[in-house]
């Protein structure tokens, strides 16, 4: 098994903060520049099955504003993240968190996986329970 140095943590940690005050003034594009695309995503249906999709540049920015609207700003976002690197270059990050939304928490288990890029960090797969509403359902094969 991979064992990650200090370092590549830290680097992890670092890419976060940078992503965490991108979402907290609501700066999809910017974001969006985070990532590789086409970005795999895998979710589910409630009482369903799971649905997976892969989404352009322009449906993750839909998709994120639709979901952020203006940014966590005002959220009380609190996450505990555990990153598992698989290699030096791939790594999923397990994310435990809970907000905020009008005096309600709201706690939320999603992953990441993190691709190393030519120039650092960029998420390409977004794993979390619950987006598929309308969604078909995977198919095998």
């Amino acid at each position: 098994m991979y064992q990650s140095s200090a370092e590549e943590l830290k680097s992890i940690e670092e890419w976060f903060a940078d992503y965490d005050a991108l979402a907290e003034r609501g700066a999809i594009e910017e974001l969006a520049d985070l990532a590789v695309f086409p970005m795999n995503v895998a979710t589910d249906v409630p009482g369903g099955h799971a649905s997976v999709r892969q989404w352009t540049r322009a449906e993750y920015v839909e998709a994120m504003k639709e979901s952020m609207g203006g940014g966590t700003a005002g959220l009380g976002l609190r996450s505990t993240r555990t990153p598992r690197f698989l290699s030096p270059n791939l790594v999923v990050v397990e994310t435990e968190a809970t907000m905020t939304i009008e005096g309600r928490e709201h706690h939320m288990h999603y992953a990441d996986l993190l691709v190393r890029a030519e120039d650092g960090w960029a998420f390409q797969t977004m794993v979390q329970g619950g987006w598929g509403h309308g969604w078909p359902p995977a198919k095998r094969g």
